[in-house]
């Protein structure tokens, strides 16, 4: 089943089966208010420059995003964190892609607020074999324009349902990416953008392939 599919199921169980109503109705609202206020549109996008960043991945070693880029391409994504179910469907597809995004030159790199036992966590249960960074506060998804704040009604219902950021977090900001995907050129100009202010909606991993053969025969001429 492609990714979508699978979120949309996840979806519907949730709304309808898991999760209170009166919480459901919670985050549809966040999610409305977020879409109106036109956050995903600010995002950085294709032909911008991507910032320059180095974040410690969950064992404290920092990664460069310049010293990934001399090797290939990079394929970012931002995570929200372990205590997503949407989130860990779409690192899981990733996963599943890894080997044709790596056999295109590129490397795959996420990035999640959460901290490092988090990360460490969501690595292991995910099965995966590339590195979530720890972007502590969400300073470059500041800079690539896709944290938000997520307001007071909204963080009541996030405790309920067990996520409370300041623990998932380890600071009280109570900020999160989009979920956003990019994938940056060696030049550090953003090739491929999607960014999207609902949670439920994630491109598929598939959907970069093209992009990451274009910039290989760009390379290679």
């Amino acid at each position: 089943m492609p990714l979508q599919g699978k979120l949309d199921a996840l979806k519907f169980e949730f709304d309808n089966n898991l999760a209170p109503p009166a919480a459901v109705e919670v985050l549809h609202r966040a999610t409305d208010e977020l879409i109106a206020s036109g956050a995903q549109s600010r995002a950085l996008k294709v032909g911008d420059v991507a910032p320059e960043f180095t974040l410690p991945d969950p064992d404290g070693n920092p990664v460069s995003s310049k010293a990934l880029l001399a090797k290939g391409p990079l394929v970012v994504t931002f995570y929200r964190g372990a205590w997503c179910p949407f989130c860990n469907f779409d690192l899981s597809a990733l996963e599943d892609a890894r080997s044709d995004i790596e056999s295109r030159g590129a490397t795959l790199v996420a990035i999640s607020q959460q901290t490092a036992p988090n990360s460490r966590k969501s690595q292991r249960q995910n099965g995966l074999g590339f590195p979530i960074l720890g972007d502590h506060g969400g300073e470059i998804a500041a800079r690539f324009g896709v944290r938000w704040t997520l307001p007071d009604y909204l963080r009541e219902v996030q405790k309920a349902l067990g996520a409370d950021l300041t623990q998932f977090n380890g600071e009280d900001s109570w900020t999160l990416p989009m979920p956003a995907r990019y994938v940056i050129a060696q030049d550090g100009t953003i090739a491929y953008a999607e960014v999207n202010a609902d949670y439920t909606k994630r491109p598929e991993p598939s959907a970069i392939f093209p992009v990451l053969e274009k910039l290989g025969r760009r390379q290679d001429a």
